[in-house]
């Protein structure tokens, strides 16, 4: 049989919900828009495109031209659209009625816009369990992609990973298409004849296969280097004209036309996987360290090539443990789909419920949720634009369910699934929520009048890329390189900005220290713990009146191992955007002075703007908002965002010590390491001693009005220092 080959071209072109408008139109000018007039002159070529919903509808928007256009391709049979879940969820972490609707909505979206009702589509990220599969065939999908390496996992050899595969779940049968690692390592990055001679020898091996290439379409234009390689250079014109010259043997297919045209391989039932990159990136850091290296030392075993098939990291789901701060926004997306599960239930009308039911699927967007060799939940706009959305959707829910400015409510459950009681007070300013199970602390905090969670917060803890940020900066080389190799340093010494958090970073966070704990050694992490507050579990009260709600929380601890009881009560009252907090603690010695700090952070108050300021109590300017503070005999201290249009004031009732300092992480992104501002801690602090009764108090108001926003549109400082 002559050779020849059929080659499948997916394109995935993504940008998150919460991305600025900037790393939008740029990714547009330097991928989206040149990939396509480079495709268009080549007629006999044919490719599939998924473009994701938060980028299809900026695009329906901002570059209509460029949706017409497509739709003319489309029109052609030049180009399949592939579609998805709408807002690019991992859909393992949605509830099955969220998993079907996101894809259901996509698609009608897609016959509205233009005009076909995809058959196929992308699976984000590559995630993958075997249970997906009905609901993806549910929602009206024929066919996916995922990656080889899934199809390794499962036993299968390189001879074997061609074609499409037939999957199936509770009696539902989908198609599933094995994309090419191979293939993403060649394309962009070696040169068009590695990928043409890779084709032109499996052609010799088996004629007429068919090969998939799926991956990311930022890799052409808008990863780093890759716009000079790709365009001025000219890679992607020589791929095309190499496509075109070898179409005697070489024919470049949609998904749609190899499902139409030829067979299914076989059957295959997959494993829980996704790419074998994001296996390891979900590791715990000491596993993936161990994993790193272990498969570097083998790579010169004789047996390695048939060992590393089996040999894989670990599972999308642990991403929720390996990052508390991803179960929190997981936790919170859980509620608010359950409360619209329920209220739907009531048989509300649709139209009434369409609005929430958007915001909740735009807070399931995948970016922020997870973290590998892009920014991920280390990018505070992306994880306050979770926040976000919903809260507006948990607004519009508390507003069907009666909530006005006279209620206020006090619930408890385990909300993020610890096998611990959580707490939650609300009311139509503000919603506050306390793990009492861990430590008494207030790990999220809601102002309802412009959807921002101050507790979107990020602890700094070890990565382990971290060990090539103290090897120093590697470019890869004078060729293009994968973001996988690059290792590319966006600011000077951050190998001195590694600090690490033995605890989270959330408020009402309880310390004893050193009565000589400074500043620095506190900021740097590295102030010794002389209590057992801070993570261990207080006993807890709920009290509820007219119009007000307490939750009361008390334990039975000790500092210096001292016995020492420490009670904590926060109020909330009807209407009100302010929380009243109280510190009691009993057993307090009078001849032996302890030092007590209270933390609290906030989040979304970046630094480096002239509007995001300190200011003491009386107004005065205290510097910008990321300085550090060493204040004595303080009342208090305002933290103010104008751009954000909120003011979060703390009020004492004894002078105090307070320090304040930024939380700054050095992480990885597409484009190299770098440092991010996550949130301002503030900690007020005293040398207590027990009165005749051992007993020692103070109390606060932590306030968050809502005033104003400037017109100053502050968009890198948010990412980069």
């Amino acid at each position: 049989m002559t050779p020849h080959a059929y080659l499948c071209l997916v394109l995935h072109n993504h940008q998150p919900i919460g991305n600025f408008d900037g790393v939008f139109e740029q990714a547009y000018q330097d991928s989206y828009l040149p990939f396509l007039e480079v495709f268009e002159p080549f007629e006999a070529l044919r490719i599939s495109l998924h473009t994701s919903g938060p980028l299809m509808m900026w695009l329906a928007d901002r570059h209509p031209e460029y949706v017409d256009r497509l739709r003319m391709l489309v029109e052609a049979g030049r180009v399949e659209i592939i579609g998805g879940p709408q807002y690019e969820p991992i859909l393992a972490m949605l509830p099955r009625r969220d998993r079907i609707g996101q894809i259901q909505a996509y698609s009608n979206w897609l016959h509205r816009t233009l005009g076909v009702r995809p058959r196929g589509m992308w699976t984000p990220e590559r995630v993958w369990e075997s249970s997906l599969t009905s609901d993806v065939v549910d929602a009206g999908i024929e066919y996916t992609v995922l990656d080889d390496f899934h199809f390794r996992a499962a036993g299968l050899r390189d001879p074997q990973l061609t074609g499409y595969y037939l999957t199936e779940d509770d009696g539902r049968v989908l198609r599933v298409f094995p994309g090419s690692e191979h293939l993403r390592y060649t394309i962009p990055f070696q040169s068009v004849d590695a990928t043409i001679d890779h084709c032109r020898d499996l052609a010799h091996r088996s004629p007429g296969v068919v090969l998939t290439f799926g991956d990311d379409g930022e890799k052409f234009g808008t990863w780093p280097d890759t716009k000079v390689h790709v365009y001025e250079k000219g890679w992607l014109r020589s791929l095309f004209q190499s496509l075109t010259a070898n179409a005697d043997w070489l024919k470049t297919v949609t998904l749609e036309d190899a499902i139409t045209h030829t067979a299914p391989v076989g059957k295959v039932y997959l494993p829980d996987c996704s790419y074998r990159e994001m296996t390891e990136w979900s590791l715990p850091v000491e596993a993936q360290e161990t994993f790193d290296d272990v498969s570097h030392a083998m790579e010169d075993h004789p047996q390695w090539s048939d060992l590393k098939n089996f040999v894989r990291g670990g599972y999308w789901r642990n991403f929720k443990t390996k990052y508390d701060e991803t179960n929190e926004m997981y936790a919170r997306m859980m509620d608010v789909s359950r409360q619209l599960a329920e209220i739907e239930a009531t048989g509300i009308g649709a139209s009434e419920i369409s609005q929430i039911r958007d915001d909740l699927y735009r807070g399931q967007c995948n970016c922020p949720y997870w973290h590998g060799a892009f920014g991920g939940i280390y990018l505070p706009h992306l994880r306050n634009a979770i926040f976000q959305h919903l809260i507006a959707a948990d607004n519009e829910l508390e507003r069907l369910s009666g909530v006005n400015e006279h209620s206020v409510q006090a619930t408890a459950s385990d909300y993020d699934f610890d096998g611990y009681q959580e707490v939650r007070l609300s009311n139509n300013r503000l919603c506050a929520w306390f793990a009492p199970g861990r430590g008494g602390r207030m790990y999220e905090l809601d102002v309802r009048e412009i959807q921002h969670n101050l507790l979107a917060t990020l602890q700094r803890r070890p990565e382990s890329y971290h060990r090539k940020v103290l090897a120093g900066p590697n470019t890869g080389g004078d060729e293009v390189a994968s973001i996988h190799d690059r290792v590319v340093f966006k600011q000077e010494d951050l190998d001195q900005r590694l600090q690490y958090d033995r605890f989270a970073r959330k408020s009402l966070m309880d310390h004893f220290y050193d009565n000589d704990a400074t500043l620095e050694n506190v900021a740097r992490g590295e102030a010794t713990e002389r209590g057992d507050f801070v993570e261990l579990a207080f006993q807890t009260k709920l009290r509820r009146g007219a119009d007000r709600v307490q939750v009361q929380m008390r334990r039975d601890g000790n500092a210096w191992g001292i016995p020492i009881s420490l009670t904590k009560a926060v109020t909330m009252h009807a209407g009100s955007d302010r929380l009243t907090v109280a510190y009691l603690l009993e057993n307090v010695p009078q001849n032996q002075p302890l030092h007590f700090g209270i933390e609290l952070n906030f989040a979304g108050l970046p630094s480096g703007a002239d509007d995001r300021y300190f200011s003491d109590v009386n107004g005065h300017r205290l510097g910008q908002l990321g300085e550090e503070l060493d204040l004595e005999n303080a009342l208090g201290l305002s933290l103010s965002d104008r751009w954000l249009g909120i003011d979060v004031s703390l009020e004492i009732n004894r002078p105090s010590g307070i320090w304040a300092f930024p939380i700054q992480t050095v992480s990885q992104s597409e484009s190299g390491f770098e440092l991010v501002h996550q949130s301002v801690c503030v900690q007020p602090h005293w040398i207590v001693t027990g009165d005749e009764n051992g007993r020692w108090s103070v109390e606060f108001e932590l306030a968050a009005c809502c005033e104003q926003k400037s017109e100053t549109v502050h968009e890198q400082e948010v990412i980069r220092l």
